[in-house]
C-alpha cells in the first residue's frame, strides 16, 4: 500500500508540473498574440512564447528545489533550537530510527498559539517538520509523538513532494491573477486617456483575461489542492499508529487541535492543505458539499479510525 502511494505521488507530481507548463505557456502565448495583432508585429507572439516557456520551466525547477524554503519562509517559521526544544528533537530522532529515514528531518518552530503542524520538502533526504508553539504547549508527550509520527508518514509516503509543489504553484496562480488585474487597470486607463478606439478594444481584451484569471485562480487553487487527495491524511494517520504503536496518542492530539479556537495566523489558501488539520478552523461542516470541497477529511472520522485500530 505504501509503495503504491509513493509511486502515485511521484506520477501525479510529474503530471502537475507538465500541466502547469502547458497551461501557462499557452495562456501567455495568447496574450502575446493579442499584442502582436494590436501592434501589428508578429514577432511579439514569438517573444511571449519564448518568455512563457522560460518562466514556466524556471518556475517549475525552482519550485522543485526550493519550494520547502519558500513555504517555510511564507509561514514565518524559525529553526528549532536543540537545547530549548530538546523534547522535540528527542522524539523526532527516535521516530527517524523507527521509520528508517536516511536523515533526520530539519525542525522548525512557528510562533503561533494555534496548535498545528506540517511537513515539507522534496524527498525524505531533504525534508522538514514545522510545529507551532501552541502545539508544543498543549500536547502531552504521547500526543506530540503521534503528531510527529503523522508528519513522518507524509515524508515516508512522498506526500511532501506533491503538497509542497502545489503550495508554490497555487501561489503562482494567485500572484499572476493579481498581476493581470492591476495591469488591466493600468493599461486600460492609459489607453482611455489616448482616446483611441483601438485602446478600448485592447482594454476589453485585457479585461476579459483579467476576469478569466480572477475566476479561475481560486477554482484552480481548490481543485489542485483536492488533487492531493484526503486519503493521504488517513494513510499518514495509519503510519503514525504503526510507528508509535499507540493510535490513541494521535487521536487525543487531533481532538485538542480541532477544538482550538484560533486559526493559524500565517496560513494561506496556498498552504492550508499541508497542515495536519484545517488551519482556518472551519470545522463545522453541515453538508456533504462542504465536506467534498474541504482540504481535510472530517476530524471525527479520523479519530474514529484511529480508535478502531
Amino acid at each position: 500500500m505504501f509503495e503504491d502511494q509513493i509511486r502515485s505521488n511521484i506520477n501525479r507530481t510529474w503530471v502537475l508540473v507538465v500541466t502547469f507548463i502547458i497551461f501557462f505557456t499557452m495562456l501567455i502565448y495568447v496574450v502575446g498574440w493579442f499584442f502582436s495583432y494590436y501592434y501589428d508585429n508578429p514577432d511579439l507572439a514569438t517573444y511571449f512564447l519564448i518568455g512563457a516557456l522560460a518562466f514556466t520551466l524556471l518556475s517549475s525547477w525552482g519550485s522543485y528545489y526550493y519550494s520547502d524554503s519558500i513555504v517555510i519562509t511564507s509561514v514565518g517559521a524559525r529553526p528549532a533550537d536543540p537545547v530549548e526544544h530538546k523534547r522535540l528533537y528527542d522524539m523526532v530522532e527516535g521516530l527517524q530510527l523507527a521509520s528508517g529515514l536516511p536523515t533526520m528531518p530539519r525542525l522548525y518552530i512557528m510562533d503561533d498559539p494555534s496548535p498545528n503542524a506540517f511537513a515539507t520538502g522534496r524527498n525524505p533526504a531533504h525534508s522538514a517538520i514545522v510545529v507551532t508553539t501552541g502545539l508544543l504547549d498543549i500536547l502531552k508527550n504521547d500526543e506530540l509523538e503521534g503528531v510527529l509520527a503523522h508528519e513522518m508518514g507524509h515524508i515516508l509516503n512522498y506526500d511532501i513532494l506533491l503538497a509542497t509543489l502545489i503550495s508554490v504553484l497555487v501561489g503562482t496562480v494567485i500572484l499572476i491573477s493579481h498581476f493581470f488585474w492591476r495591469w488591466m487597470w493600468f493599461f486600460g486607463g492609459g489607453r482611455r486617456r489616448g482616446g483611441g478606439s483601438g485602446g478600448g478594444a485592447m482594454m476589453l481584451v485585457m479585461l476579459a483575461i483579467a476576469i478569466i484569471f480572477l475566476i479561475l485562480a481560486p477554482i484552480a487553487a481548490q481543485v489542485i489542492q483536492l488533487a492531493v487527495s484526503r486519503k493521504r491524511e488517513y494513510l499518514a494517520d495509519a503510519t503514525s499508529a504503526r510507528l508509535t504503536r499507540y493510535p490513541e496518542g494521535l487521536a487525543k492530539a487531533l481532538q485538542k487541535i480541532s477544538t482550538a479556537p484560533t486559526p493559524v495566523a500565517r496560513a494561506s489558501k496556498a498552504t492550508a492543505h499541508m497542515f495536519i488539520d484545517d488551519p482556518f478552523k472551519k470545522q463545522k461542516r453541515s453538508s456533504w458539499l462542504a465536506n467534498l470541497f474541504s482540504t481535510h477529511p472530517p476530524i471525527d472520522e479520523r479519530i474514529s479510525r484511529l480508535l478502531a485500530m
